[in-house]
C-alpha cells in the first residue's frame, strides 16, 4: 500500500477492497505494527482505523488476535459497490407524476466559462449585487436570530411581508394585506405550489405561445393540457381564449416573455371578465416589472381584480440575484390556508436571514435606489447592444422587446429555424453564448411564429464593451454560414 496518513482514506481502501473481493471473507489482516510501518503512519492512527471498520462490519476483531474481514457482512456475497445504473427488469415503481417528470427534457443550467462573452439572460451583472450592504445587514440578522435558531413561520418573517405590503402598493399599485403574502423560494417554488394546488391531470392550462419554459414543464408534470394561445403586441390575444371552466392561465403581462410584449390595459380587463365568467384562475408573473425604459408603469392585474381571480408572482432573482432564491406569492384570501400548508409541507419556510436582509434594504429605501441604478445601467447597455446589432449584423434583422426587461429578441431573417443549432455551435467556437428561441415555443405549434432563426440575448450580466465585442463576433460567426 501506498503511504497515506488520513484514517478515512485508509478506511475507504480497506472498503473497496473488502467489496472488490481482493480481500475475502475470513482473511487476515495485517497487525497494526505491521501496517502502521507500510503506511508511514503511528500505530495509533491504524488501530482507529481497524476500530472504525470493526463498527462498521468491515472486520472483526479480538483481543490477542490479529484482525480479518468479516464473515458475515451482507454486501460481501455480491463482491462488487452497488450499482447506480437502473435495473433494466423489476423496477421500482415510481407515481405517475414521478414518471410524466422523468420524461420531461429539462434545460441544462449553462456554464459561463472564463472569457467566454455570454448573452445569457435572467440575472443582472456581478457588480450590480450590493455586496459590502448585503454583508453588513446579513450579519446583522444572524445577531438579531441567534436567540432563536428554531424553525420559522410557513409564510415568511413578519418582517419582509410588511415591508412588501408598503412597496408593493408604491411600485405596482398592488394593495394587499400582510397575510395574503406568502415568501416562495423564488417564483419557480410559487409556480409548483400553483400547479399542486389549482392543476389536476387533465386540466386547462393556458398559456402564452412563446412561454417561460420552467412554467410549462411544471404544469406537464402535474399532467395538465396544456394549450398555447398567441401574443402580439398588445400581450395575450384574450378573444382565442376557450370558453372552458375551472382552467388556469399562465400570463407575464408587464414583459411578455420572451417577446417583451406590454399587456393593455384592455387586454387585462377583457382576461379579468373572462376568468370571472369561466371561474378560472390567472397566474399573473410579474416578471421584469421593475426594468421599463421610457414606459409608464400598467396597472397590474392583481390590483384590477375585483373577483380573487389573480394569484400574483414576484421575485427578487432579476433585481439582485437568482441565487438568492427568494420570491413571494400574492393570493387571493381564499388560497392563503392552503398555500401555507403546501409551503410548510414542501420545504417548512424559506430561509430567515435573507428575508431580514431585504427587509432592512426595503425599510431604509436602498432597495429601491439599487434598481434605480440597476436600471439606468441596463438602460445604457440596451442602447449599445442595438447600436452594436445594426452595425455589425446583416440588414435582414429584426429586433424584438426593447422597451423593457433585460433581453431583446432578434430575428436573423437570412437564416432558417433549423439553421439556429449550427450558428450557436458556431458562435460557441470563437467564445460567443447565445441562445436559441426555439425551446420556448410548444413542441409542434409555432403559432405566429417568424419562419426564421430567432435569438434571445441578454445584456444585463455583459459589460458595454463586452456586448460591442461579442456582437462583432456573432457577426463573423453569421458570416462563415
Amino acid at each position: 500500500m501506498q503511504k497515506i496518513g488520513s484514517v478515512q482514506r485508509v478506511c475507504e481502501i480497506f472498503r473497496l477492497k473488502i467489496h472488490a473481493g481482493e480481500l475475502s471473507p475470513g482473511e487476515k489482516l495485517s497487525s497494526t505494527r505491521a501496517l502502521a510501518s507500510d503506511l508511514g503512519v503511528s500505530r495509533s492512527t491504524v488501530v482507529t482505523v481497524y476500530e472504525q471498520l470493526a463498527s462498521e462490519g468491515y472486520i472483526e476483531t479480538a483481543p490477542g488476535s490479529r484482525a480479518r474481514v468479516s464473515l458475515n457482512f451482507p454486501l460481501l456475497a455480491k463482491a462488487h459497490r452497488p450499482s447506480l445504473k437502473p435495473i433494466q427488469s423489476e423496477q421500482r415503481k415510481l407515481s405517475a407524476y414521478g414518471r410524466r417528470t422523468s420524461a420531461l427534457k429539462l434545460p441544462v443550467t449553462p456554464e459561463i466559462k472564463p472569457r467566454e462573452i455570454n448573452f445569457l439572460y435572467g440575472a443582472i451583472a456581478d457588480e450590480d449585487f450590493p455586496r459590502l450592504m448585503w454583508r453588513k445587514l446579513y450579519n446583522q440578522a444572524l445577531m438579531k436570530r441567534q436567540s432563536s435558531l428554531y424553525y420559522a413561520a410557513p409564510e415568511g418573517a413578519t418582517e419582509l411581508r410588511s415591508e412588501l405590503q408598503g412597496y408593493l402598493l408604491r411600485a405596482r399599485g398592488l394593495s394587499c394585506s400582510q397575510e395574503q403574502i406568502i415568501i416562495v423560494q423564488g417564483a419557480q417554488q410559487a409556480i409548483d405550489l400553483c400547479a399542486r394546488l389549482l392543476v389536476d391531470p387533465g386540466s386547462e392550462v393556458l398559456m402564452e405561445e412563446p412561454c417561460y419554459l420552467g412554467a410549462r414543464l411544471n404544469f406537464e408534470a402535474m399532467g395538465a393540457k396544456v394549450s398555447p394561445i398567441t401574443v402580439d403586441e398588445q400581450g395575450l390575444m384574450c378573444d382565442q381564449l376557450p370558453n372552458v371552466k375551472n382552467a388556469l392561465v399562465y400570463v407575464t403581462p408587464s414583459h411578455q416573455f420572451p417577446l417583451g410584449s406590454v399587456m393593455s390595459i384592455g387586454r387585462r380587463r377583457e382576461l379579468l371578465a373572462w376568468a370571472a365568467r369561466n371561474r378560472c384562475w390567472i397566474i399573473e408573473d410579474d416578471y421584469d416589472s421593475e426594468f421599463r425604459y421610457g414606459l409608464r408603469p400598467v396597472q397590474t392585474l392583481q390590483s384590477l381584480d375585483v373577483d380573487g381571480s389573480v394569484i400574483y408572482i414576484g421575485t427578487f432573482s432579476k433585481t439582485l440575484s437568482p441565487q438568492l432564491r427568494l420570491g413571494y406569492l400574492v393570493l387571493p384570501a381564499e388560497l392563503v390556508k392552503v398555500f401555507r400548508q403546501a409551503k410548510q409541507l414542501t420545504d417548512r419556510h424559506t430561509p430567515s436571514p435573507d428575508q431580514l436582509v431585504i427587509a432592512q434594504l426595503i425599510q431604509s429605501g436602498a432597495y429601491e435606489r439599487h434598481i434605480r441604478r440597476v436600471r439606468r445601467a441596463n438602460e445604457n447597455k440596451r442602447a449599445v447592444l442595438i447600436e452594436a446589432i445594426h452595425k455589425f449584423l446583416p440588414k435582414r434583422v429584426g429586433v424584438e422587446g426593447t422597451a423593457s426587461g433585460l433581453h431583446i429578441v432578434v430575428w436573423l431573417e437570412d437564416f432558417q429555424i433549423e439553421d439556429e443549432p449550427d450558428l450557436i455551435a458556431r458562435a460557441k467556437a470563437i467564445g460567443i453564448g447565445i441562445w436559441s428561441i426555439t425551446p420556448l415555443y410548444s413542441a409542434g405549434n409555432k403559432l405566429r411564429r417568424k419562419k426564421c432563426a430567432g435569438l434571445v440575448m441578454g445584456y444585463a450580466g455583459l459589460t458595454p464593451t463586452e456586448i460591442k465585442k461579442g456582437v462583432a463576433l456573432l457577426a463573423q460567426a453569421i458570416q462563415q454560414n
